[in-house]
């Protein structure tokens, strides 16, 4: 389980975009979107020119925040897939790792059955590269070469006060 931050290193990035725009092109999706807990878009990839990237990313995360407690009242521990279907577009959403969230929109150019297909092949590929992610912030850490951020050490007091 990763941190509240999430620390991106240049290479796995590449490696993380490499397989959205492969998960794009295989599933026919219009746009794949890879969203964190916290609604910070990660990636995409395909047609995000008309779409607000920024509200889809928060709206993704609130969406999973909102059916982990149904999932909760009901006794599930989380819901880890969901889907929405609309008149022209469909939204396949899917929980990797219980952090990240992968977003995949797609009309009737394909299927819902190929979609999770290829999900379910990406989300394998996506928290395998998110675990080294972590393995390396870990070891930097280890090392002393990852300093602690100095917004760590603020607390909500700190901001109280800084504001009165």
């Amino acid at each position: 389980m990763m941190g509240s931050d999430l620390i991106m290193y240049e290479e796995e990035f590449s490696r993380i975009d490499a397989e959205l725009q492969k998960l794009h092109q295989q599933s026919n999706a219009k746009v794949v979107f890879l969203v964190d807990k916290n609604g910070q878009l990660i990636a995409s990839a395909g047609e995000t020119h008309d779409i607000d990237t920024t509200s889809l990313a928060s709206l993704t995360a609130g969406n999973i925040a909102a059916t982990g407690g149904i999932a909760r009242l009901l006794g599930e521990k989380e819901f880890t897939i969901l889907f929405h279907e609309g008149e022209k577009d469909n939204i396949h959403i899917s929980l990797i790792g219980q952090r990240i969230i992968l977003v995949v929109i797609f009309d009737s150019r394909t299927s819902l059955g190929l979609v999770r297909l290829r999900v379910k092949k990406a989300s394998d590929a996506l928290a395998k590269i998110f675990d080294e992610i972590v393995e390396k912030v870990e070891k930097e850490k280890g090392t002393g070469k990852l300093e602690e951020s100095f917004f760590a050490e603020i607390s909500d007091e700190d901001i109280d006060n800084l504001f009165k």
